[in-house]
């Protein structure tokens, strides 16, 4: 959408608010349109385009008729849109509940939704700012990305269009094309599922993400319905957990302790390997390509010997990492990476924005430009361009008092003509189930336990979202309660208190047991995996460290430094970029592109089969091989030479286990 559209469907849009009677097409065209050239039936499909863009932003346009006439005379329909019935009605909400609901939307803040989320707040702030807001302390749930299968369903869900996919079924292991009815997509054993109309099997099915072998297709030209009564969580509910099952490993002896932890005994029925350097031990286990995953990570320390279909799906997932690391090198060039909360740069989307700017002004006169600019998360370059088209859009005749009045040469905005903007336009699908889903999500918060802010605030949503609010049934996050209840008491109650904390921990990446004194300064989860991130003064540095791998955990009776404090400030990230960090320029299928939003990507390159080339920036490097090897054909490193020929060796040693 250009700069000219833009303006174009401003005009439309105040035009169409603007009226009692309603605008024939020839009044449009004379009046909104009459910079455009082309004949009548290029004039009606820019109309019928706009009019459908319009109703996508949330505004209902309705059509007239003259009495006994038809809708296919333009000369007598005519076009208005209602102003009561696609605005957001005046909802209120107490400190506690603006609390939640901040919470809420930060959920998603790497996922799929957090643009959405984000969008959705400035609706519900646009009528005056939000209550002083005291977060609980240190604490920052988070939903964890699922992937781009996941975006691609999430949109496809709500715009009703079906969905084709390769899978590869548990009951068989066999790749099959898979064409779906997308109803809902939720989280259940840690897993995401979609469930939906099969129709090759003429019957509802659900699908693990992690199952799916490509990329998602959306069939655009195809609609469905629905069930009228469909509610995810209630499906995910009847989904049986699976069986728990022994998987005999082979470990190199001395290796990988926190797999050791983990045998259920040494006392397994098959014999033991030909290899005196491995140790033979029986692992519980449910899912097995949950566990192929992680033992396709560990490389040669780690072999799956029983049963087959575990050692198959393993061995899958090293062929597939090196055929992929064998591949030819694309032709890319970088530049600078878009994040998914930040995605949000065409002019679609600046539209949007400009629809919650002109409310957001109204009630919050004589704002700093800067402040507006960071409140709506863009720069104050970006902002003057919404500004220039905002004070050039009006009323058809665009007279002085026709037009929206907005001024901010003094660097503080004010806006004296609205044009009938001053509200906010109702939430789109995606913005109630955001909020509505993330609420739900947070049932199982300790810090929300017994509290009715929750419950008040989800029903003064559902209310204020009304359809769209029905549809957010379809989408149900995580469980957030974390598994380590008493560590997570402890490490809460450390930073509420300032407490420095004695740490014993179990690191996986360098496969050690150490002791060390943190200053705790956030407790944070993706799903239902909490972590904490503390300054530790063995590194002398920030470090995250993963609850359940947390063996021991004691109060030192000390104080944390006021230098820990501010170090915190601008963190916030899983992973974060530090000096002295390795750039590594990763190559991603159209299936792992979403790693390069996880790991914050620098730089990235769009590649023509729909992957991705991200540089990447990482403290640790020793991992790397094992990053490769985990996401089976979904990543490969492309530089630097000697980290590429290092996760090339380790493949091709994990496979030399099985047999080559």
């Amino acid at each position: 959408m250009s700069a000219s559209r833009t303006e174009r469907l401003l005009n439309l849009l105040i035009a169409l608010l603007n009226t009692r009677y309603g605008l024939r097409r020839s009044e449009l065209r004379e009046t909104v349109y009459r910079t455009v050239t082309g004949n009548d039936v290029a004039f009606g499909r820019m109309f019928e385009r706009d009019k459908n863009d319009l109703r996508q932003f949330g505004f209902d346009v309705e059509t007239l008729t003259d009495l006994g006439w038809s809708e296919d005379d333009p000369a007598t329909t005519r076009y208005r849109i209602g102003k009561e019935s696609n605005r957001l009605p005046d909802v209120q909400f107490s400190p506690d509940e603006w609390t939640v609901l901040l919470l809420a939307s930060q959920l998603w803040e790497r996922a799929a939704l957090g643009t959405a989320a984000r969008s959705a707040m400035r609706k519900l702030q646009a009528a005056g700012q939000m209550a002083d807001i005291k977060l609980p302390a240190g604490v920052q749930p988070r939903i964890k990305p699922a992937g781009q299968a996941f975006d691609d369903l999430v949109a496809a869900m709500h715009t009703r269009h079906p969905v084709s996919f390769g899978y590869r079924a548990a009951s068989t292991g066999q790749e099959e094309r898979r064409t779906v009815e997308p109803w809902g997509l939720g989280s259940r054993f840690g897993q995401w599922y979609l469930i939906g109309f099969d129709r090759a099997r003429q019957a509802a099915r659900h699908f693990r993400l992690s199952r799916l072998t490509s990329s998602v297709e959306t069939l655009a030209r195809e609609q469905y319905t629905p069930p009228a009564d469909f509610n995810i969580r209630q499906e995910l509910d009847l989904l049986p957990e699976l069986p728990r099952r022994t998987a005999v490993v082979d470990v190199r002896t001395g290796r990988l302790l926190s797999l050791r932890q983990r045998a259920v005994t040494n006392d397994v029925d098959h014999p033991a390997g030909p290899d005196a350097d491995y140790e033979r031990l029986a692992l519980a286990y449910r899912d097995p390509e949950v566990l192929a995953e992680e033992l396709a990570s560990y490389g040669p320390d780690a072999v799956a010997v029983a049963p087959p279909e575990l050692a198959e799906a393993v061995q899958r997932r090293l062929r597939a990492a090196a055929d992929f690391s064998a591949a030819p090198v694309p032709l890319f060039t970088l530049s600078g990476a878009r994040s998914r909360q930040d995605r949000a740069g065409t002019a679609e989307d600046q539209l949007k924005r400009m629809l919650q700017l002109v409310p957001f002004l109204v009630h919050n006169q004589g704002l700093h430009i800067q402040e507006v600019a960071r409140h709506f998360g863009i720069s104050r370059q970006e902002l003057e361009a919404d500004l220039r088209i905002l004070i050039c859009s009006g009323l058809p005749g665009g007279y002085p008092d026709d037009l929206l009045d907005i001024q901010w040469e003094d660097d503080h905005v004010f806006i004296s003509q609205d044009l009938d903007l001053n509200r906010p336009v109702r939430f789109t699908v995606e913005e109630a189930c955001a909020l509505l889903a993330g609420l739900e999500t947070l049932n199982g918060l300790p810090e929300l336990a017994g509290g009715g802010a929750l419950e008040s605030v989800t029903l003064k949503l559902m209310a204020a979202a009304g359809e769209a609010g029905l549809r957010a049934g379809s989408l149900a996050g995580p469980a957030m309660a974390p598994a380590d209840a008493g560590v997570h008491t402890t490490v809460r109650d450390a930073i509420s208190s300032g407490s420095q904390l004695h740490l014993t921990y179990l690191s996986p990446q360098r496969d050690t047991v150490s002791e060390r004194d943190v200053d705790p300064l956030r407790l944070f989860s993706l799903d239902d995996t909490w972590y904490f991130e503390a300054y530790c003064h063995l590194v002398d540095g920030l470090r995250n460290f993963r609850l359940d791998r947390v063996q021991d955990l004691r109060p030192t009776g000390t104080s944390i430094s006021t230098d820990a404090t501010a170090l915190v400030a601008g963190s916030g990230r899983m992973f974060a970029a530090n000096d002295g960090d390795t750039s590594v320029t990763v190559q991603l299928t159209g299936q792992g592109r979403g790693l390069a939003d996880e790991y914050h990507a620098a730089r990235t390159a769009e590649l023509p089969d729909g992957g991705l080339v991200a540089e990447i920036q990482f403290g640790n490097t020793a991992w790397l091989p094992m990053f490769v090897a985990q996401h089976g054909g979904q990543a490969r490193i492309l530089a630097p030479a000697g980290l590429a020929d290092a996760a090339r060796e380790w493949l091709a040693a994990s496979l030399a286990r099985y047999g080559g």
